[in-house]
């Protein structure tokens, strides 16, 4: 997988991180982790502002995490068949990395950051559309930070946005609607817990809205 193109790219990045000022690096640092807590905030979001729509929104919502899971479960599959090392410790001319290199063991292809982000990123926009303007640059910053800090060569976040995307654009689309049909009916139940998770809803505030007087004929 680490092909000399590649190699040199990942020398290029991680020089060029080494130039920058040391707020960008640390910025860089935080962000390779604090951007799966952000994503696991919106994912709350949007389960939160679909309790008061459809069962498909809500769906949607609660399917994204779930399809994120998928994404890392695959990622991490790759990972134990390639067996690939990581670039900190292979590419012994190239800068130190910003952030201490992985043990021997912890491989680098792909990257399960980049397929996390790369379905989180996905699975939200079909949850809620307008927020792609937001999670896709995350996702690609995130997948540019793990090769930034010098953890992952290139061709890793590059195939684990791809694998993250693609298993959240199946796995969602596949299973929105057994998930709406089963939602819709915890939306009927009486137990305040379920009551809480599904919330109002189309459907209860439909049941619960008194009907209109309709004069006898």
């Amino acid at each position: 997988m680490d092909s000399s193109l590649t190699r040199d790219l990942y020398r290029d990045i991680i020089d060029f991180a080494h130039t920058t000022p040391s707020w960008v690096q640390h910025l860089a640092e935080l962000w390779t982790e604090a951007g799966l807590l952000l994503f696991g905030v919106l994912f709350v979001v949007a389960w939160w502002r679909s309790r008061t729509g459809g069962t498909r929104a809500l769906a949607l919502a609660v399917l994204a995490p779930l399809a994120t899971a998928v994404g890392y479960v695959v990622s991490e599959s790759l990972k134990s068949v390639v067996d690939e090392e990581r670039p900190c410790r292979t590419v012994a001319d190239a800068a130190a990395s910003l952030v201490p290199c992985p043990p021997t063991g912890d491989w680098s292809f792909p990257s399960n950051h980049s397929a996390i982000a790369g379905a989180a990123a996905i699975a939200l926009a079909l949850a809620w559309p307008r927020i792609a303007l937001l999670t896709v640059p995350m996702a690609l910053l995130m997948a540019f930070s793990r090769v930034f800090v010098g953890v992952h060569y290139p061709h890793d976040v590059l195939t684990g946005l791809v694998v993250g995307a693609l298993g959240a654009a199946v796995f969602v689309p596949v299973l929105v609607r057994p998930a709406g049909s089963l939602l819709g009916t915890m939306r009927m139940s009486r137990v305040p817990l379920v009551v809480w998770f599904t919330g109002p809803g189309s459907v209860r505030r439909a049941a619960r809205e008194p009907r209109a007087y309709e004069p006898r004929a």
